[in-house]
């Protein structure tokens, strides 16, 4: 049977304040912080993980925030919109929550049968909360202000807008063993049914639309996810064998990774299941302190001076 990608893995994106991100999404959106740690091309930049209890793929959302970062522009080339799955009903909840804390966002409102709501982190990243139409039984990180009953229980989806479609539909339906579901003016749906949840990709086609600018308030990359080393290398070798330019593996501490750029311009990758976020602190104290990559250890006070206070 040929290994199928197991959906999202997590999403990257870039932020401009340490502090400001951090507050957003764990006071705010209600996420556990997972790691604080840093980037591993740029010691000096934090790198926060957020997710659900245990760092469950599909629920990992991570930044790399640049203190006075420019903000960038969303355009073709890259994901655009992240999405949140979260219980029916529980919109009243989030309205009055972004009321409170200034959050921008929209009115409610519909797609492929879904009710959403977008909205704005405080960089301008896009994201939106959705009652997916089939049950998410996803166990959800709570906190005291946001409890199980409308707390986010990780990804639904993700869209990524393209000037043409055509190559990067291919990559998902011939390599990642994705399949077409629907369509909606230019906006088209692919699922997988390898997993129940975080299975969602939509293809948005503008062919008129800039390309994409990197900088906070956008996103970096997507990563699909698979179980173990041995699938992350039968994609890589299909992938180079059709003459993309792939990674080697790299270790990324708490998975390993082979990243590409698919045609369109999106930087893709693939993230394994292990060893996940247990490795280096107990599970109730995921995100209690700065963690360094091994080589960065012996510079740890040169970096904890360089970082901003979060805390």
């Amino acid at each position: 049977m040929e290994t199928k990608i197991a959906g999202l893995h997590h999403i990257t994106a870039i932020a401009g304040m340490a502090k400001q991100n951090l507050d957003f999404y764990t006071k705010v959106l209600g996420l556990r912080l997972l790691k604080k740690t840093v980037n591993f091309d740029d010691p000096g930049t934090y790198h926060f993980y957020f997710g659900d209890e245990r760092g469950s793929a599909g629920t990992i959302l991570t930044f790399f925030p640049h203190e006075g970062a420019r903000r960038g522009s969303a355009g073709t080339g890259m994901a655009t919109n992240i999405a949140y799955a979260v219980p029916e009903g529980s919109f009243d909840f989030w309205i009055d929550r972004f009321d409170k804390h200034n959050v921008i966002y929209n009115k409610p409102s519909e797609k492929f049968g879904e009710k959403y709501l977008t909205f704005l982190d405080p960089d301008g990243l896009k994201l939106e909360l959705v009652i997916p139409k089939n049950s998410d039984n996803r166990r959800p990180w709570e906190t005291d202000e946001v409890k199980a009953a409308v707390a986010t229980k990780g990804f639904h989806g993700v869209t990524l807008t393209l000037q043409n479609k055509e190559k990067t539909a291919k990559i998902l339906t011939d390599i990642f063993g994705y399949s077409f579901q629907e369509k909606s003016g230019n906006r088209y749906r692919y699922t997988t049914d390898a997993v129940d949840t975080a299975n969602i990709i939509d293809l948005v086609e503008l062919p008129n639309e800039a390309r994409g600018i990197g900088g906070a308030g956008t996103n970096h990359h997507i990563a699909f996810r698979v179980k173990n080393e041995e699938e992350l290398m039968e994609f890589h070798d299909k992938i180079a064998g059709l003459g993309y330019n792939i990674t080697n593996k790299i270790d990324r501490n708490y998975f390993y990774s082979l990243y590409f750029r698919e045609p369109g311009g999106v930087l893709f990758e693939i993230a394994t299941d292990n060893p996940g976020f247990g490795i280096d602190e107990p599970w109730d104290k995921l995100g209690s302190g700065l963690l360094l990559p091994p080589q960065y250890e012996p510079r740890r006070a040169e970096i904890e001076a360089a970082l901003p206070k979060v805390d």
